[in-house]
């Protein structure tokens, strides 16, 4: 008998707290385009592009030589031949 009391009792609490976060979590959108006053404003320019035609400074720096960038691929690739035959190893 007092089960069912304290049943009653506590639907309606419920309910109205239920609908309470509702009603409060239908106002965050609005709370989240409130900005403090010292805050920059957010541009408001829906489909502005990226600068596609800007291109970065020329390097200062040399291009690698033929024959040494052939002497580092060389290197690479022997290093990377070690590499798989110390893995078939290991199997």
């Amino acid at each position: 008998m007092f089960a069912l009391w304290d049943l009653q009792k506590a639907l309606p609490i419920r309910g109205a707290l239920l609908i309470m976060a509702l009603v409060l979590g239908g106002c965050s959108s609005q709370l989240a385009d409130m900005t403090p006053g010292d805050a920059q404003a957010h541009p408001r320019e829906p489909g502005s592009y990226l600068p596609v035609h800007d291109l970065p400074p020329d390097r200062d720096q040399a291009v690698i030589p033929p024959d040494q960038r052939a002497k580092i691929e060389a290197e690479l690739a022997a290093a990377r031949d070690r590499q798989a035959v110390a893995t078939k190893d290991a199997k």
